[in-house]
Order: structure tokens, then sequence, then C-alpha cells
């Protein structure tokens, strides 16, 4: 594998900005695991490891200007967006951190013998422990929150394990100074600087997932380059948990009477959602079933004219401008697809917002239009105009698996009346989370958070986001029969460690 240089480039201009490394060699990669792999024991002390995380917080908090800095000169993203996302970026390593001092993601579960149950019962006791190495596979459109200290990252360390993260190429010079301040955090508390290694380059990406000492990896990019890591995940001589985020269209349903009801707003709230950070958003909603009618026409006038009043903005890189400019022209010239307003190029570097409009009959069957039913990365959305309900769940039941999937209802509706209910019911199966007179953009850090949903949004059934991310880089173990003395502290009766467990059956905090 020959080694090319690393450059950060300004997506504003397209111009190299400066060397940043070089691509990681197979040797390299190798020496990044092992190291990696060798600090795993100095992440046993579940103390250490929350102190570490509260203090990699603070560091990355304390250099909050530099990394801003750097952040917006690579991704173009902005230093109010940025800003805000390292500050959640920040609150979710603490988030951790909290979750590992109460720690009831142990799962601890005491069973003592009891010879009157069918069959009977040995002496049981159950816990998870960490996995071991975990790969991370950076985010583009999320720089400090799905990169180097992301959720992938803090989630892992919480659970004990250390990572090796391939960065991404949008952002390498950023990706630096995350992992300099996670290794100096790491220092502070004892903790060798390879818990969190780095590596650059396509090719090091491949060779991570395909190296023995990894045991799991974490994911979020596009569905080629997830789906080509989840099969070598699922090829090797000991296959392991690949969690990959590859994409998503996130519907959204709008009900006659919702539109009926404020049809303004809704236009309104729309268009901030699918333009929100230049619409590379994993959640940004791409497909939204509006009525045919007046009400339906008065939506379609607020999000013109919302989505007129946006100015152009700047993509990630000039690849995914090429990719969108080249999306959005070949959905256009569908026959009898219109552009209300026109998205593509909106300048040398910047694009412009604009969406879509189609009966949505033509989306029922399968045929070209099935281009519409596809992810477009960027600030553009696709309006289905329905006659009937039955129309809109057809399209319905075509769509893949998603993230999220949003119905805007009536007043009425929401109250029970209508129905619904069973539009839920209908949206349920197709994603992981579902919202009610919402929008998707924005994706809270909370205990009950899930970010993930059916093939292809995900490809297990875990989330990235919340205190439960946690238990996709742990496996359950089970003692039996062994004496006290030899057990951890976790599974000992007297539980040392004061761990919320279920003893006997009973839930003890």
């Amino acid at each position: 594998m020959a080694a090319a240089p690393v450059w950060s480039v300004d997506p504003r201009t397209g111009k190299q900005r400066e060397q940043v490394a070089v691509e990681a060699t197979a040797q390299e990669v190798d020496t990044a695991v092992r190291a990696a792999h060798e600090a795993r024991g100095s992440l046993a002390d579940r103390t250490v490891r929350s102190a570490f995380l509260r203090t990699a917080a603070d560091r990355l908090q304390a250099a909050k200007d530099q990394l801003v800095e750097a952040a917006d000169a690579e991704t173009a993203l902005g230093p109010v967006r940025l800003t805000g996302e390292l500050a959640r970026t920040c609150f979710q390593l603490r988030a951790f951190a909290d979750i590992v001092d109460e720690g009831a993601f142990l799962d601890v579960v005491i069973n003592h013998p009891d010879d009157t149950a069918t069959p009977p019962i040995p002496d049981l006791r159950r816990y998870k422990v960490p996995l071991g190495v975990v790969a991370v596979y950076s985010a583009s459109n999320f720089p400090f929150a799905f990169s180097v200290a992301g959720g992938d990252t803090a989630s892992a360390l919480g659970a004990g394990c250390p990572v090796v993260v391939k960065a991404h190429p949008d952002h390498p010079a950023l990706s630096e100074l995350v992992a300099k301040v996670l290794r100096t955090a790491a220092a502070e508390h004892g903790i060798p600087a390879g818990v969190v290694g780095l590596v650059h380059g396509f090719e090091a990406g491949v060779e991570l997932i395909k190296h023995p000492l990894v045991a799991a990896a974490g994911f979020t990019g596009s569905i080629r380059g997830g789906r080509a890591l989840f099969d070598a995940a699922a090829a090797r001589p000991v296959p392991i948990p690949f969690h990959g985020e590859l994409g998503s269209l996130n519907p959204v349903v709008i009900t006659e009477a919702a539109a009926a009801e404020r049809a303004e707003a809704i236009g309104t709230g729309l268009a901030g959602s699918m333009t929100l950070g230049v619409g590379q958003f994993c959640v940004k909603p791409g497909l939204v079933l509006a009525p045919s009618g007046a009400a339906g026409d008065r939506l379609i006038k607020s999000l013109t004219d919302a989505v007129s009043d946006t100015e152009a903005g700047v993509l990630l890189d000039h690849r995914m401008r090429d990719n969108f400019v080249a999306g959005v022209a070949e959905r256009a010239e569908l026959p009898d697809v219109d552009s209300p307003v026109t998205p593509g190029a909106g300048g040398e570097h910047t694009v412009s917002a604009g969406f879509l409009t189609v009966a949505a009959e033509k989306l029922t069957s399968e045929g070209a239009y099935d281009l519409l039913l596809e992810e477009c990365f960027g600030p553009v959305t696709v309006v289905a105009r329905y006659d009937d309900d039955a129309q809109a769940q057809a399209v319905l039941s075509r769509l893949p698996g998603n993230l999220t999937a949003t119905v805007h209802l009536s007043a009425e509706e929401a109250a029970g009346e209508g129905r619904g209910a069973e539009i839920l019911a209908e949206l349920t199966p197709l994603a992981g989370r579902v919202l009610v007179n919402g929008w998707p953009t924005g994706v809270a850090v909370a205990p009950a958070q899930h970010h993930g949903g059916p093939y292809p949004a995900t490809t297990s059934t875990s989330t990235s986001v919340g205190g439960t991310a946690i238990e996709r880089w742990m496996r359950p173990v089970a003692y039996q029969g062994a004496p006290e003395a030899l057990l951890p502290p976790e599974l000992r009766d007297d539980n040392p460690l004061g761990l919320p467990r279920r003893f006997n059956g009973l839930l003890e905090r």
C-alpha cells in the first residue's frame, strides 16, 4: 500500500490548504490496533474511565476556539453550527461518564440455586464485559459529534473498549487535533496514548476492518461504503459486529386535515428542516407525502416562498457537490416532475436549495420513478402529492428502512380522531424514531433516544445516540457455580461496588 499525502482542503475554494499526514500503511494500522489492544487494561477501572471521559470533555471545551476554527476551515459549516456541535459532543462524553458511574449498563443479574424450580436453577451470575478494540469510521457531516470524539468513540470508551478511528478525508487536520486532545486527557489518568488510535486513508480503513484484534466497528456514511465494510466484517475468519448507519430518506406524511389547519406553518417548517446545514443531515426529510387540493397548494406555496429565501451554501466537499448537482438534475428530468424551486449549482463552489414535486401515483409501482425514493444528499426534497389515503399507503409500502418517519396531524387527529393512530402504526415498521407534528433534524442526546432503523438506515437494531449506544460494545457472560472468592466484584453477593442489579428476581438500586 503506497503512502499518499493527506491534505486539508478548503471546501469554499476546493484548494488544498496544508498537508496533514500521510495515508497509513498496513503496518501502521497494525501498530495502532496493537497499541489499542494493549491499552485495554487501563480502562478496566470504571472510576478511571469515567474521569477520563469528563476530562476529555473539559479539554475539548477548553480548546474550543482552535477546534472550531479548524473545523470551519475544512467543512465550511460555520462557527455557530460547529460551536453547538462541539458542546453536544462534550455533553455526550459527560453523559457516558455518568452512565459508567451508575453501572446499570453492566446488567448484573444474580440467581442463587433453587432446587425447587423445574428444571433446578444452579448458582448463576451474569453481567456484560467489553468486546475489545473498536474501529470507528468518522462521518463527514458531523466533524465533532460523529467523528474522532463522537458518539461511537465516547460509548466505546465508556464500555471499556479502546478505539482506532479512521479519520474522514474531509476534516483530517481537525481529526488530528481532537485525537491529540483525547490522548492528553488520557495521560492525565495514566491511560496510554494508544487507547485512541487514528489512521488516514481508504486502504487503511479496509485494513482496519480486517485486523484480527478489532472486535467491533461503528460506521456513519454512505450505503455503498458502509455495505462494503459490513460485508468485509462478516467475511472475516472471525466475523465481528458492524454497527453502520448508511442512509435514510426520512419520509414525512402530512394529512389533509393538518394541511387545511396549518399549511403555511408546515411549509415553512419543512423548508427549515430540509435546508438545515445545507441539507447535510442524515435525518433530512427527503420525501414528503402531501395532499392534492387547495390545502396542499397552500403548503407548496409556503414551501416555495421559504426555500426561495434560502441562500446558496457550500457542501462539505466538491465530490458531494458534483453528486448533488448530477442527482437533482437526473431526478428533475423525469417526465411530470416539476421544480417549483430548482435545486442545483448555486455558483462555482456552492449549491442552491430547492424541491421537486410529483404525483404520488408515479411512486406506487416499480419503475424509473424509483430514483425519487433514493436519498439525495444536500438541500433538496421530493414532495409527492397524493389523492387519497390508499395512494399514500401504497407509497409508504415501497419504502426501505429509515432513521426517522414523521406525520403531521391536525389537532383533532392528534387527539385520537381519524387515522392518527393508524398512520403511526404504518410508519413504525419503517423507522427507528417516529415523530408527530415535528421535524426530524435535531437528534437529542437523551437516555430514551434511538438513532437507528431498519436496513439500509442501519445494519443493526442498535442506536448510535443516547445512553443505550454503549450496549453495542459489550457482550454478556454468565458464571455458573463459581466460588464467591473467584468472582469479579460486580457479581459478588455483598455488592462491594454498589451496582444496580437484579438479585434473586428482585431489582435492587
